[in-house]
């Protein structure tokens, strides 16, 4: 039980065929055929709108070496040196 083999395949399309008739057949096909295409188009139009909005620019932070500490920014801390300016009440 996995895939369908040639029989069952020729059975799905004789199955088609007796419910939607011959004639029914190539328009069902080209319906499949547009949705396809227009579902395609939208999803790259969606791609292009993703990576035009996306920075240029973009800066990547270089990691700190071994051994070194990153600079914190307290905020009580800078208004600790700048001789208390900007305390809260």
């Amino acid at each position: 039980m996995g895939s369908l083999g040639p029989f069952e395949l020729v059975l799905i399309f004789l199955a088609i065929l007796l419910i939607f008739g011959a004639k029914r057949i190539p328009e069902i096909a080209r319906g499949l055929g547009k949705g396809i295409k227009e579902f395609k188009s939208a999803t790259s139009e969606i791609s292009k709108e993703l990576n035009v909005n996306e920075p240029a620019n973009r800066i990547h932070p270089t990691p700190p070496t071994q051994g070194a500490s990153a600079p914190r920014n307290d905020p009580a801390e800078t208004a600790h040196q700048a001789g208390g300016q900007g305390q809260s009440k």
